[in-house]
């Protein structure tokens, strides 16, 4: 990673991003620029965006990427699971902040911040990782950066880019106002009582009313295909190369040791800093052999099955890397054949090839593996009469939940032109934070809708709590005297400022990302 970092070394965009991690990881991550090519971003592998004209190269991206996993790892304390890490977003999260922050770094200019070398030297001296009893030490500074193999210009122009970002933020926050209407509406909100009368329908509540003809299942059937469709299965056979065999005859030179570790430095951080080489060299020649074995192996298998391609012939494959054809009965992906539990990537591709077809070659941690479809029995839809029992439960289920829903929406209408119906009622309630509602449950979004609204007042459609929907009224409004909200109001301001600032900034990112021309590289959209 080094050695992309080193090629980025005057990519505005990463410095500013990684200063930022820095600040927030003292001690644990340092980011090293060394020489490299000019301009932003310009690798010469891709590019993950390209906003208004300027790139974002991919280096810059899956550095940004790594250094936020890495920082959730710290943060959790362990690895992210595959579930976790899309839960997150977090290859979203680096691509947004590599976007906004050039868009960001580009208004900037535009409005005309410019930051001083002083406001720079200031913002490094209040460093904590650069202090000695509570004062800037210049050996500090220089130790520490040493350490982390950073160059003072190169750390320099990345907090310059960083106070930059922080001023123009500043701009933007110091523009957001907090009216005496805003004030009134939150004091309204906080301090009014609520009593709200409802009708609710669950599907359970409608259940006994759905009746299903054969129209309707053939219907639902046909509309709701890959809810029945048996998996497609396929049998393999295959060959499973062991790297280590390959191995144990690979050396590598001082020179390739050399490289690997500066290739893959993050990964010797210890405790006090990035460990020196002499103290793990037998661990990086390990790993560097092991690595060159596993590429030498994998380009092996790969000219092979290329030259032997057009044959289809696995056992011809097999003689020429002195290996053993291996064989799996039909199995789907939701039940592996159990020599292939765990290999993903191998099923992944045996479900894409055609019977007969070869494919390959696929590195996993048990080593190469070329694949040979022996048999395919694809997916199939079993007739009505085969399922209908299945097909009834889930095709009722579904029209109960429509039915609900409707009922619950024509009771909000008449709700809402102030009809007599039959209701309940939740009693006198604030407003809560969680957004707890009496009787009907948490609903924040119910809350937020109904603390808008004066007496007799009704939202025109209903809203979803649990598998239930309510269509609700203001009963009445109890509103908090008007000379407290007086008294209070510059206070209640203050409080609310920050907030509107925070508004103030997502709106304003909002609106240079809607001005500006982002093209996003397809294949990370597919990623994400």
């Amino acid at each position: 990673m080094l050695g992309i970092i080193r090629k980025q070394k005057n990519s505005i965009i990463i410095k500013l991003v990684f200063a930022l991690i820095v600040l927030s990881f003292i001690g644990t991550i340092f980011l090293v620029w060394g020489k490299g090519s000019d301009g932003m971003g310009g690798g010469k592998s891709g590019y993950a965006a390209k906003v208004n004209g300027t790139i974002i190269s991919l280096e810059d991206y899956d550095s940004a990427y790594q250094r936020i996993r890495r920082m959730y790892q710290q943060i959790y304390g362990q690895s992210i699971p595959p579930e976790m890490e899309k839960m997150l977003g977090l290859k979203k999260v680096a691509l947004d902040g590599l976007i906004d922050t050039l868009l960001a770094m580009k208004e900037a200019k535009s409005l005309g911040v410019k930051v001083s070398k002083e406001e720079v030297a200031a913002s490094i001296e209040a460093m904590p990782m650069f202090q000695k009893d509570g004062k800037f030490s210049f050996d500090q500074y220089q130790m520490v950066l040493k350490s982390s193999r950073m160059t003072a210009k190169d750390f320099e122009e990345g907090q310059e880019a960083e106070v930059t970002l922080r001023k123009v933020r500043q701009l933007i926050k110091d523009k957001a106002v907090v009216t005496d209407a805003d004030a009134l509406a939150q004091y309204k909100k906080d301090n009014d009582k609520l009593d709200l009368e409802y009708v609710s329908y669950a599907p359970s509540d409608v259940a006994k009313e759905v009746k299903l003809s054969d129209a309707d299942l053939t219907d639902y059937l046909q509309k709701n295909q890959n809810d029945f469709k048996t998996a497609e299965k396929v049998a393999l056979s295959y060959v499973l190369l062991d790297p280590a065999a390959q191995t144990s005859k690979t050396t590598v030179s001082e020179e390739e040791i050399q490289t690997y570790y500066q290739k893959n430095i993050d990964r010797w951080q210890g405790k006090d800093g990035i460990q020196p080489l002499a103290e793990i060299k037998e661990k990086v020649k390990a790993e560097a052999t092991r690595q060159k074995a596993v590429k030498q192996l994998f380009e092996l298998a790969a000219d092979t099955l290329y030259k032997n391609i057009k044959s289809g012939d696995l056992n011809l494959i097999a003689g020429a890397l002195k290996a053993k054809v291996l064989e799996t009965s039909l199995f789907a992906a939701s039940s592996p054949a159990a020599s292939l539990i765990g290999e993903e990537a191998v099923i992944k591709k045996a479900l894409e090839l055609k019977q007969g077809e070869l494919g390959g070659p696929i590195e996993t941690a048990k080593g190469i593996y070329i694949l040979k479809a022996k048999e395919r029995k694809g997916a199939t839809v079993p007739a009505l009469a085969e399922i209908r029992g299945a097909v009834e439960v889930k095709a009722r289920a579904a029209k109960a939940i429509e039915l609900a829903k409707k009922k619950a929406e024509d009771a909000a209408k008449q709700l809402s032109t102030n009809a007599v119906i039959k209701t309940q009622s939740t009693g006198s309630f604030g407003f809560s934070a969680k957004g707890n509602i009496p009787v009907i449950g948490f609903s924040p979004e119910m809350q937020e809708a109904v603390f808008k609204l004066s007496a007799t007042q009704a939202p025109t459609t209903p809203f979803k709590v649990g598998d239930r929907w309510y269509a609700v009224r203001v009963k009445s409004r109890t509103e908090a005297p008007k000379a407290v909200f007086d008294a209070a109001k510059d206070e209640l301001k203050k409080k609310m400022l920050p907030k509107k600032q925070e508004e103030a900034l997502a709106e304003w990112a909002k609106v240079l990302r809607e001005k500006a021309k982002i093209e996003i590289n397809p294949a990370l959209i597919a990623d994400k």
